[in-house]
């Protein structure tokens, strides 16, 4: 009997270190044919007086089993590392990617590419310099706005002047300086700040005034535009004003408001005679005046009148026309045309049209 070759030692494969970076490709040959689980150790039937049982060669001695794997350095891989592998004829074999990661093996940490990097600083830095620009254009926005309203609500460029300012309309009447006086208060003042309603309501106090429209005429005028209270009628005063030497005459409109004062009856005005204090009569005067064609105006010379039914017009050649009521004065004027264009009542001195179907001539 032959003695027995001592075994060879076993050497248990290095264990993966965790600084190893994790790879994803490992050799065929170390892949299980059951998958990835850890193949278990062959053994093999023990021998019998230290002769191997038949159809199990006795292992040849190997070199590299007597002596001590020596571990040295290997240079880095430069791509990703594989797992270690057992070495040749070793019963272990190499732990898969998925034992690692379960007990505990390295895992290597993410890492973020360069250009990655670039990319977000790029849009960092972009986000930043479109904030610096919405502001820069906002900022110079309120600028504009600013200075558009200085230029246009308190500069100069757009002031009134009064030699700029357009007066129609006044009529014989209004009395143009009275006009231009109200309207230089407001000298200086830029045309869109311009209170146009506040003028025209100081236009309407000026004596005569009825109306009155401003528009404005840029960059520094105005226009204003009346309409005149033209006095249709001379009414004596009753009493003359305190410090005068004699009674005057009141002109009145068509709506009885006093646009001036005379102290004769101007020419071409018809003096009105009413009671004094008699609103309603005098309405009624002016009223038929006011409804009168120009040439039939032009012809009266006065108004006497003692109720608002006994309206006596006296004309400038002498005739005398009872006119009677305000009613119906588009018919007595007809009914009077034709009584003074007829030649049967040719020489009459009194035309009474007071009931304009029966008129009577005398």
């Amino acid at each position: 009997m032959s003695p027995s070759r001592p075994p060879a030692p076993r050497t248990r494969p290095p264990t993966p270190s965790r600084t190893t970076p994790r790879s994803t490709a490992r050799p065929e040959a170390a892949r299980s044919p059951v998958g990835d689980a850890v193949r278990e150790p062959v053994r093999e039937p023990p021998a019998e007086n230290g002769v191997p049982p038949a159809g199990h060669a006795a292992p040849a001695p190997s070199k590299t089993a007597a002596a001590p794997v020596a571990s040295t350095p290997s240079p880095a891989p430069s791509g990703p590392s594989p797992l270690p592998t057992a070495p040749a004829g070793s019963r272990y074999q190499t732990a898969t990617t998925y034992q690692v990661r379960r007990f505990g093996g390295p895992v290597r940490p993410p890492v973020v590419s360069t250009r990655s990097v670039q990319r977000f600083a790029e849009r960092a830095r972009a986000r930043r310099t479109l904030a610096r620009r919405q502001i820069a254009l906002s900022a110079a926005a309120v600028l504009v706005v600013g200075a558009l309203a200085w230029l246009l609500l308190w500069s100069p460029v757009l002031a009134l002047r009064p030699a700029d300012v357009t007066v129609a309309g006044a009529g014989t009447v209004v009395a143009v300086d009275q006009v231009r006086a109200v309207v230089a208060k407001d000298s200086g003042v830029p045309l869109p700040r311009l209170g146009t309603v506040a003028l025209r309501d100081r236009l309407l106090q000026v004596p005569g005034v009825r109306e009155a429209r401003v528009t404005r005429d840029w960059p520094h005028g105005l226009t204003v535009q009346l309409v005149a209270r033209e006095p249709v009628a001379a009414v004596p005063e009753k009493q003359a004003p305190a410090g005068a030497a004699k009674a005057g005459f009141a002109l009145l409109d068509e709506e009885g408001v006093q646009v001036g004062r005379a102290d004769a009856a101007p020419a071409g005005l018809p003096v009105v005679d009413v009671p004094a204090d008699d609103a309603r009569t005098l309405q009624a005067v002016l009223g038929v005046l006011r409804q009168l064609p120009p040439a039939l105006l032009a012809e009266v010379a006065g108004v006497a009148a003692q109720t608002q039914d006994t309206v006596t017009m006296h004309l400038r050649d002498g005739v005398e026309v009872d006119w009677g009521s305000s009613q119906e004065t588009a018919l007595k004027i007809a009914v009077l045309t034709a009584l003074r264009a007829s030649p049967t009542a040719k020489g009459a001195r009194v035309y009474d049209v007071s009931a304009p179907r029966l008129p009577i001539t005398r």
